[in-house]
C-alpha cells in the first residue's frame, strides 16, 4: 500500500502537481513541483505569507566539443538546457536533529534540526538528472544541487545558474552594489525597484572592482516583504564553485543567482559527483531572529579536523593603523621604483624614515599588548616588496620570507614569546594567485620555525592571472586551499579581500575572521557612515566573523580623516561585531590617555558561552548580551545608527545573585563628529531584576561588564536611567 501510494505521489508530481516540505516547528513550508515546460520550480511561505513566489531552478551548460584521444574526431556536446524538459522521478524525505559544539562562536552549542527532501529532476528526452536537496530548518531554506554520475552528463561547464528568488512585492532592501572583485562599498536602503536609479551613487573606488549590472546585488541581501517579515538570501558551503551574487530582474520582480566568470567568461567547470553551494534564505518576522540564526553553519559539513586544541580565541594589538592613516609606511625605501626579489640589494638602500615595522616599534607594541594582557600582535610591512607591491600586476611581488633591513625577526618572535604573546603573520600576495601558491608551503615553513601560528592573508587589486575575479571558482578554490594548507601546519588564517564567508569555519575552524566588507580602515578613506556597523550583523556577518578592527579612540586621523563614532561606540563593536580573532587597532600612545575606557578592551571576552539579542533594527541599533567562555562574565553593548533609547532588563544574568556592573557610555553632549571623546562610567550593582535605560547618540553607544560580587560590596545599586 506504501509503495503504491509513493507511486501516485510520484505520477502526480510529474504532471506538475506541488508537494510540501515543512519546518520542524510547521512555520515555513517549501513547495517544489515542475511546471508546464518542465522546469523545476520551489516556493517558500511563512507563517502564512509566500515570501518566495514560484521561482525557476536549473541551469544552461556551455557548448563545446571534445576531442578523442586518438584526435581523429570530435565529440560534439549539444548546447542544451538543464532547465526545461524535467519530471520528478524519486523524492528521499528524511529528519535530523543534533546538537553540536563549535570551536569558538556564539554560543558552546547549536541545534542542527531540519527536515529534507532530496528531490530527483529526470529530464526525459536526455536521461540526464539531479538532484535538488531541500533542507528547511526553523530559521530558513537551504537547497542545493547534486550531480551524480551518469551515462550523459559527467564533465560540464556551466553558462549560467537560472535559480531565481520572486518576490512577493517591492521589498525594502538593505543592499551594496554586485561586485565580481569586491565587497567594500557602504549600504543602501531602498525599495527594489529603486536599484536601478540608486546603484551608481553606491559605487566607490576601490583597488578592484567589477560592477557586474545595473541592478547586480551582492549577498548576504537584507529584505523586509510587504508582510513585514525579514529575510536574508546568501550562499553556505562555497567549495569547488563560483562566488554567488544576484541580479534584480525587474520585469519578473525575481533575484537571479549571478555566477563570476573566470578569465574566459565560463562561471563553473564541474565533474561528477558534484554539488553545488547551499542557497539559503533565512526568514523571520523578528530582526533578534536573524542575527541569532546558525543557518548557514548548520548547512557546512562538520569540523574535518581531527585536533583543534590549537585554535585560540585572540585579542590582539597591531603594527597597522599608524600605516593605514599616513603616519607610518609598508615600505622601508624610496630609492627602489622597481623591485626584483633575489636581485634588488636592500642593504645598500636608503631608509625612508617611516617605515613602521621596525625592531624598536614592534617591541613598544609587544610591550603594551603584554602588559595589558593581549594575546598577539599583528606586524604588517615586515617584509621586502612593499616599495611596488600594488598597481603593476606583477607576478613575483613578495616571497613571504624575508624581511627588511629595520625587522629581526627571529629576535622579535624571541622577545614576543618571553612577553607571552605571539606575533600575527602578515601575507599580503597583492593578489597574485600563482606566485603565493607557488611560496606557500615555505612561507608556512617559515612561519612554524619562528613560532608564528596565525597569518592575515591579503588580495589588494586585480587577480593574477590576468582576467580571474576574486569571487570565481579558481580564487574560490584557493582561498581554500589556503585555509586547508595552513591547517596541515596549525596556523590559523584571517582572510582579507576574499570571497565573502559562507560558513566554512564551521569545517575548518582555523579560519578564525575574514573582511569582505568596509572596516575601519575606510574611516580613514573619507570615513564609513555612522550606521554602517548596524547593518553589517544582518549582512556580511550572517556568513561568518568579521576582523572588522575596531577600538579607534583618537577619531581625527593624521591624514585628515574622521572615524565617525564616539569611543563607547567603538566599545560596542566588541559585543556587536562578534568574532574570535578580535583587535585593538589604536595606538599604545591613545589608550595610555584614555585609560578608563580602554579598560573594557581589556576586559571583554572574544569567544562565548551564550549570547542573547535583546533589540534589533537594521541600520538603527542593535543591542546584545553575551557570556564569556574564558571569563564566565556576562557582557552588555547597543551600537546605534542613530540617537536611541534602550531600556533593557538584565533578566539574563543568574538570578539570586549579585553583579558589580560598569557601563561605558555616551554623555549627553557627545556626538559622533565633534565630541567623540565625551563619554560617562557609572559603576554599581545589579541583580537579574534590575531594568536600565542608557541614552547613545548617532554612532555612539554603550558597552557593559557584569562581574560577580562574591562578598560585600561599597557600591550602591544601579537602576533607571543612567545617563
Amino acid at each position: 500500500m506504501k509503495r503504491l501510494f509513493l507511486i501516485s505521489v510520484l505520477a502526480l508530481m510529474a504532471m506538475g502537481a506541488e508537494a510540501q516540505l515543512k519546518s520542524p516547528d510547521g512555520k515555513l513550508q517549501c513547495d517544489y513541483s515542475t511546471d508546464a515546460e518542465g522546469r523545476p520550480c520551489y516556493t517558500l511561505k511563512y507563517n502564512g505569507e509566500t515570501v518566495v513566489e514560484k521561482s525557476q531552478l536549473g541551469f544552461m551548460l556551455k557548448s563545446e566539443s571534445r576531442k578523442t584521444f586518438d584526435y581523429k574526431e570530435a565529440v560534439a556536446v549539444a548546447d542544451d538546457n538543464l532547465a526545461s524538459g524535467f519530471e520528478i522521478s524519486n523524492v528521499r524525505n528524511s529528519s535530523f536533529n543534533e546538537n553540536w559544539k563549535p570551536v569558538w562562536g556564539e554560543v558552546a552549542e547549536i541545534q542542527n534540526n531540519y527536515n529534507e527532501a532530496a528531490v530527483t529532476f529526470l529530464q526525459k528526452n536526455t536521461q540526464r538528472t539531479f538532484d535538488v536537496v531541500f533542507r528547511l530548518y526553523n530559521d530558513g531554506l537551504g537547497f542545493r544541487y547534486e550531480f551524480p554520475v551518469q551515462e550523459k552528463l559527467n564533465y560540464f561547464t556551466i553558462k549560467d545558474e537560472l535559480t531565481e528568488f520572486r518576490m512577493n512585492g517591492d521589498n525594502t532592501a538593505w543592499w551594496i552594489p554586485g561586485d565580481y572583485d569586491t565587497e567594500e562599498y557602504h549600504y543602501a536602503k531602498s525599495k527594489l525597484s529603486e536599484v536601478r536609479a540608486l546603484l551608481p551613487k553606491y559605487v566607490m573606488d576601490n583597488s578592484a572592482h567589477t560592477v557586474y549590472s545595473p541592478t547586480g546585488l551582492q549577498t548576504p541581501l537584507l529584505m523586509k516583504t510587504n508582510g513585514g517579515n525579514f529575510m536574508v538570501i546568501h550562499e553556505a558551503a562555497l567549495v569547488e564553485y563560483s562566488g554567488m551574487g544576484l541580479d534584480f530582474k525587474e520585469a519578473t520582480n525575481s533575484l537571479k543567482v549571478q555566477l563570476t566568470p573566470d578569465a574566459v567568461g565560463d562561471l563553473a567547470r564541474m565533474q561528477t559527483p558534484c554539488k553545488t553551494p547551499w542557497r539559503t534564505i533565512t526568514v523571520s518576522s523578528d530582526a533578534r531572529n536573524i542575527l541569532a540564526s546558525k543557518l548557514i553553519l548548520n548547512l557546512n559539513d562538520p569540523c574535518a579536523l581531527s585536533d583543534v586544541s590549537w585554535i585560540k580565541p585572540t585579542k590582539y594589538m597591531g603594527v597597522w593603523w599608524d600605516m593605514i592613516q599616513g603616519k607610518s609606511s609598508w615600505s622601508y625605501t624610496d630609492d627602489f621604483p622597481s623591485v626584483r626579489l633575489g636581485v634588488t640589494d636592500y642593504s645598500k638602500a636608503k631608509p625612508n624614515g617611516r617605515h613602521g615595522a621596525t625592531n624598536q616599534n614592534v617591541k613598544k607594541v609587544i610591550d603594551f599588548a603584554s602588559a595589558n594582557g593581549f594575546d598577539a600582535v599583528l606586524v604588517e610591512g615586515w617584509n621586502i616588496g612593499w616599495e611596488d607591491w600594488f598597481g603593476y600586476l606583477k607576478d613575483k611581488v613578495f616571497d613571504f620570507v624575508t624581511p627588511y633591513p629595520d625587522f629581526d625577526a627571529k629576535m622579535l618572535n624571541d622577545y614576543a614569546h618571553s612577553k607571552g604573546i605571539k606575533l600575527i603573520m602578515h601575507h599580503e600576495t597583492s593578489s597574485s594567485i600563482v606566485n603565493y601558491e607557488r611560496e606557500m608551503d615555505t612561507a608556512f615553513r617559515y612561519m612554524k620555525h619562528l613560532g608564528y601560528d596565525a597569518v592575515k592573508t591579503g588580495y589588494v587589486g586585480y587577480i593574477q592571472p590576468h582576467g580571474e575575479h576574486h569571487y570565481g571558482q579558481f580564487c574560490v578554490n584557493h582561498y581554500n586551499n589556503n585555509i586547508q594548507k595552513a591547517a596541515q601546519y596549525q596556523i590559523c588564517v584571517n582572510g582579507h579581500e576574499a570571497v565573502h564567508p559562507t560558513g566554512l569555519s564551521r569545517t575548518y575552524p582555523n579560519l578564525l575572521a575574514n573582511e569582505s566588507a568596509c572596516g575601519t580602515e575606510y574611516e580613514a578613506f573619507g570615513g564609513n557612515p555612522p550606521d554602517h556597523t548596524c547593518i553589517l550583523p544582518f549582512t556580511r556577518l550572517m556568513g561568518g566573523p568579521m576582523d572588522y578592527t575596531p577600538g579607534v579612540f583618537e577619531m581625527n586621523l593624521y591624514n585628515g580623516s574622521h572615524c565617525n563614532s564616539t569611543i563607547t561606540g567603538q566599545l560596542a563593536l566588541y559585543l556587536t561585531m562578534p568574532t574570535p580573532l578580535q583587535m585593538a587597532a589604536d595606538s599604545p600612545e591613545v589608550y595610555t590617555k584614555y585609560s578608563d575606557a580602554f579598560q573594557f578592551i581589556k576586559d571583554v571576552d572574544v569567544d562565548w558561552v551564550d549570547s542573547r539579542y535583546l533589540e534589533a533594527s537594521p541600520m538603527e541599533y542593535i543591542t546584545v548580551a553575551r557570556k564569556g567562555k574564558k571569563s564566565g562574565n556576562w557582557f552588555l553593548a547597543t551600537k546605534a545608527g542613530i540617537v536611541h533609547k534602550t531600556s533593557v532588563s538584565l533578566s539574563f544574568l543568574e538570578p539570586g545573585k549579585t553583579y558589580e556592573a560598569t557601563f561605558y557610555m555616551d554623555a549627553h553632549n557627545a556626538d559622533y563628529k565633534t565630541n567623540t571623546d565625551k563619554y560617562v562610567i557609572r559603576k554599581g550593582l545589579v541583580t537579574s531584576k534590575t531594568a536600565v535605560s542608557v541614552n547613545s547618540v548617532q554612532g555612539g553607544g554603550f558597552a557593559a561588564s557584569f562581574v560577580e560580587v562574591k562578598g560585600k560590596s561599597p557600591l550602591k545599586a544601579l537602576k533607571g536611567q543612567l545617563n
